[in-house]
């Protein structure tokens, strides 16, 4: 090659190294209108050089972490952004105190950055802080969640408004929440899996598919699952926004089946997106595109015991009944116990038990991250159920004196063991049996014999479930 134009090509190669400014490194990054701004403006940092170091003096990697909203979203959406902050979504407020207030708490807390941290567990209180700081509270816009295919996700505003895929960023063109997003974190037999038919597989081997292997393989939200009938409104097009749309800015409501189902033809429209008059019924135009016919609230039975019984009581085709749940938080190094329950549905700690049980390296302390601030500390939660099962849907009167569907969401054993193998804290129970009023999302056709689920409960004078669970259900 003469030396001419190996210069040329040199001189080339130099002025593509020498370009200053982000693109030069980061040239996959595309961004769309009205985002389609300078990096620094978000991720501060030097836009003029094309030195690393320099370049990344005082760059945000996260600037959509709720530590940073403020000052960079918050720049265009002040609104959005305070609202989002003060949202359950970000504080988890009902979630936090429901699970105090079970195990001894006397007032409420703002938020899940309140829970206590405590270096010496010395009540069950204590104790449910500590699991709800380590073990609970993993799923938040302050966290990216777990590291399994599915579930991981971005924090902030981007944990709603970005796509991730494999637990990688694939886009910063930021778009509406989708229901991917939704079930990064509605997964594991919380609402919102339910709505696609999905039901968690106990965590014992026996029920692992395939059976027992030490190779790796895809479990993309962390526990296989069982494919259980989903609901109707997925089977007819909709998701998650098409029903919660103001879902993270504070602004939304609990959607009520009533507000479309129970229209009349004088009422005005409800204020619902999407949602239109078509002569004498309403339509419903979906996030997908689909037009549906919402169906009117004919039958008899609905006038009859629509101002006692909850609508899922008569609809619902399945609900979650875990119970007893089993959490043990242990500082001991002793695992071998834990062979069979591997699968924990926390990947920290399967990545614990697979390398202290499966590998000839030095064993790793039993230590566990605070899902709050990301640091480590002695004591490890370990889970497991008494019985999974979604049938025998458990009916019963709510405290407000309408007939629900219920489910063992706080039916929760505590147990703590410390570096000795000495048992501090064993089998501890909350204030009652555990039970709380739910909706399950596994909406479908009422079936023939709908009454016989509720109407040993009607024109009875029985106190409100849960006080009265085994007298009603032993």
């Amino acid at each position: 090659m003469p030396e001419q134009e190996k210069a040329s090509i040199s001189a080339t190669v130099s002025e593509v190294q020498l370009a200053p400014g982000c693109a030069a490194c980061h040239n996959q990054v595309t961004l769309a209108p009205p985002h389609d701004l300078s990096c620094t403006s978000c991720h501060q940092g030097d836009n003029t050089t094309h030195d690393k170091t320099i370049a990344h003096q005082g760059i945000i990697a996260k600037p959509t972490h709720p530590d940073h909203m403020q000052q960079s979203c918050g720049s265009c959406h002040q609104k959005q952004v305070q609202r989002a902050l003060n949202d359950l979504h970000f504080t988890l407020s009902n979630k936090v105190n429901m699970v105090r207030r079970h195990f001894g708490a006397s007032s409420d807390l703002a938020g899940l950055l309140d829970v206590p941290q405590h270096d010496v567990i010395q009540s069950s209180l204590d104790l449910a802080d500590d699991l709800l700081r380590k073990r609970c509270l993993r799923c938040h816009p302050y966290s990216s969640g777990d590291t399994y295919p599915l579930v991981q996700h971005g924090t902030g505003c981007a944990s709603c408004h970005l796509k991730f895929e494999q637990g990688k960023l694939t886009s910063h063109t930021f778009r509406p929440p989708t229901m991917e997003n939704c079930n990064s974190c509605h997964y594991g037999n919380y609402v919102g899996s339910d709505f696609q038919g999905r039901f968690e597989n106990d965590f014992n081997w026996e029920y692992r598919t395939p059976y027992i292997t030490l190779n790796a393989y895809d479990r993309p939200y962390g526990v296989e699952y069982l494919n259980l009938s989903s609901d109707i409104h997925l089977q007819r097009g909709m998701v998650c926004q098409d029903c919660h749309n103001q879902v993270g800015h504070g602004e939304q409501t609990s959607p009520q089946c009533i507000t479309c189902h129970a229209w009349q033809t004088n009422d005005p429209v409800p204020p619902v997106d999407g949602l239109v008059r078509s002569g004498d019924h309403l339509v419903l135009n979906t996030l997908r595109g689909d037009s549906l016919s919402i169906p009117a609230m004919k039958n008899p039975a609905h006038r009859q015991y629509n101002s006692q019984v909850d609508c899922l009581v008569c609809h619902a085709q399945w609900a979650f009944k875990d119970s007893p749940t089993h959490l043990l938080r242990s500082a001991s190094d002793e695992m071998e116990m834990w062979e069979r329950l591997t699968v924990q549905g926390s990947s920290e700690v399967e990545a614990l038990l697979e390398h202290n049980l499966y590998t000839y390296d030095e064993e790793l302390e039993p230590t566990m991250r605070d899902g709050i601030t990301g640091m480590s500390s002695p004591g490890v939660w370990y889970k497991g159920y008494g019985q999974r099962r979604w049938e025998d849907m458990v009916i019963a009167r709510d405290s407000d004196g309408i007939i629900k569907v219920f489910r063992p969401i706080l039916d929760l054993r505590l147990s703590m063991v410390d570096e000795d193998d000495e048992v501090l804290f064993d089998n501890i129970k909350g204030v009652d049996n555990g039970y709380r009023a739910y909706i399950p999302h596994t909406t479908g056709p009422a079936g023939l014999f709908y009454a016989n689920r509720f109407s040993h409960l009607l024109n009875t004078d029985s106190a409100p479930f849960p006080q009265n669970h085994q007298q009603q259900h032993p």
